[in-house]
């Protein structure tokens, strides 16, 4: 059986991290977009990561959400190699909370953009939206479901305010 290639490629610099960027593939999947997890390093493996971004075009992918900790090059890295959106994850992976990686991802120089979301669970997830938001673009089913995800969100939102007031009166 052949699966659909992968429109968003989902890296991530160690396994440790699978943990968070496990919320941005359940959320790309709730949306039904294929997707490819992997794990490389833009320090330890920099010929594949090279290699893997280089050629994400030809294999279909259309976006890459990257997530890493620390120095948090691996997004930067895989922007130096395509022309393809992507979006950076930064993670916890030292004591400073993940304050380091947020700023070593957001601090790409000019001509090597790279989105930035929230550090952790709650960025990988945005990471994945922003991901649907973009191939929404040129995708009328998909942009159906996400408006289809902001009105569930905010009809929870308004069930929510009502449980409050009935418990507060």
């Amino acid at each position: 059986m052949k699966t659909r290639a992968a429109q968003v490629a989902v890296l991530m610099g160690s396994d440790s991290d699978w943990e968070v960027m496990a919320a941005a593939a359940k959320r790309l999947q709730e949306f039904g977009i294929a997707h490819d997890v992997q794990v490389m390093s833009a320090h330890r493996t920099p010929a594949r990561v090279m290699k893997y971004a280089s050629g994400a075009r030809q294999r279909g992918v259309a976006v890459f959400i990257v997530g890493a900790g620390g120095a948090a090059h691996l997004a930067g890295v895989v922007a130096a190699h395509t022309t393809l959106p992507v979006i950076g994850v930064p993670l916890s992976a030292t004591d400073l909370n993940g304050l380091d990686a947020l700023l070593a991802t957001v601090q790409m120089p000019a001509g090597v953009p790279v989105a930035t979301v929230a550090i952790g669970k709650p960025g990988a997830e945005n990471a994945a939206i922003l991901a649907a938001q973009i191939l929404a673009l040129h995708d009328p089913a998909l942009s159906r479901k996400l408006e289809q995800f902001k009105q569930d969100m905010a009809r929870r939102v308004e069930e929510k305010n009502a449980q409050l007031r009935k418990r507060i009166r």
